[in-house]
């Protein structure tokens, strides 16, 4: 698929994760590829959301497993266990 045939909409940023020292924040948005079904998706985007890093898209049963992990990933974080 050629560069220019790449398309992306961001139906909405849920939230920012952090910020870059250029501006870049890395957010959870749900997104289109290409028309398809919106997923969720963890990025760095320029200012105006026209240049992108790598990133990862997950679907929603993807997202609810990376919560339970994140869940207790913290819950071992606020223990005294480590």
């Amino acid at each position: 698929m050629a560069k220019d045939d790449f398309k992306h909409e961001i139906i909405n940023i849920i939230g920012t994760i952090s910020e870059g020292k250029k501006g870049w924040k890395k957010e959870l948005t749900r997104i289109s590829w290409s028309g398809a079904e919106p997923k969720y998706d963890i990025r760095s985007w320029s200012d105006d959301h026209q240049k992108m890093s790598k990133g990862i898209t997950m679907d929603e049963e993807e997202l609810r497993v990376l919560k339970v992990l994140i869940d207790k990933e913290i819950e071992y974080l606020d223990s005294d266990t480590f």
